[in-house]
């Protein structure tokens, strides 16, 4: 089978941004591996690789819709017989999200390590912090983390587990948990916390939502993130609300704008109130605190 890669250059980095997102998370098939780099002053290259790519599929048409904003052509080219996923992973620049810095292993000479850096490879498990919605929950970490010291701690859906790594880092003296309902991504995030330095201090449980016994059976939590989609988010209202603490904060993304209104009057209806809605590059983050 030929690989496939889809280009595109923009004069726009949000654009950019908002649109590799999009590709991700709306198109079917979605994308093996994909990464937006700087090329050349004021341009932004998008190159989305394909295993499984569909003869004769327009993208533009697939995505323009849910972006509401004009594209630039998409072009389609095949791949040499390369080890392209390493490739695309080498173009994936440091993340710098307040206090944290999310980078990958091709960069590790270039970082200077620290109590706050954080090593994540791109991967099997959504969680990079290229994309918006990891960005905002990890500024929002960042930016809670500095003004209260929460006992206890739940990220729901960690993926590759960066959220609940940099949690672990911003607050040592944490009680967390972290569960998925992707057996593969649970097995990534434990790795992943090993190699940061903080296995023993996050449990890792795969969960759907918060059917575990785990979840059950313990104390509301102080803090709790939920980084997945609005549909689950909204179904999970009600139950969600019961795993965080009175007066505690949950913290929601992978939300797009359009659909906060939403997920805001769901959590409202469960007890919660808005504290702050953060926008990045067409995605929401939304921080609650339950009444």
């Amino acid at each position: 089978m030929t690989l496939q890669k889809l280009v595109a250059d923009f004069t726009d980095r949000d654009l950019a941004h908002h649109a590799a997102s999009t590709l991700q998370d709306f198109s079917e098939p979605a994308p093996d591996a994909l990464t937006v780099f700087e090329n050349g002053p004021g341009k932004w290259r998008l190159e989305a690789f394909f295993n499984d790519w569909i003869e004769g599929r327009d993208v533009v048409a697939e995505i323009a819709p849910i972006m509401g904003r004009a594209l630039p052509p998409f072009v389609v080219e095949d791949v040499p017989d390369l080890n392209w996923v390493a490739i695309s992973q080498a173009a994936l620049p440091p993340v710098a999200a307040g206090r944290f810095v999310v980078h990958g292993s091709h960069d590790r000479g270039r970082v200077a390590r620290g109590p706050t850096t954080i090593l994540i490879d791109a991967g099997e498990a959504f969680g990079t912090a290229h994309h918006a919605t990891t960005l905002g929950c990890l500024l929002a970490i960042d930016r809670l983390t500095r003004s209260e010291a929460f006992d206890t701690v739940l990220d729901l859906g960690c993926g590759s587990g960066v959220l609940a790594i940099a949690i672990a880092k911003a607050l040592p003296g944490a009680d967390i948990i972290a569960t998925d309902m992707d057996v593969q991504s649970v097995k990534v995030a434990a790795e992943n916390m090993r190699v940061n330095g903080v296995a023993n201090r996050i449990a890792t449980a795969v969960a759907t939502g918060v059917a575990h016994p785990w979840l059950r059976q313990s104390p509301p939590f102080g803090l709790v993130v939920a980084n997945i989609l609005a549909g689950p988010l909204i179904r999970l209202a009600p139950a969600l609300a019961r795993t965080v603490a009175r007066s505690g904060t949950l913290l929601l993304s992978g939300i797009l704008i359009p659909q906060a209104p939403q997920v805001i009057a769901a959590y409202r209806a469960s007890g919660f109130q808005l504290e702050r809605h953060d926008r990045i590059v067409g995605w929401s983050t939304l921080t609650l605190r339950r009444r």
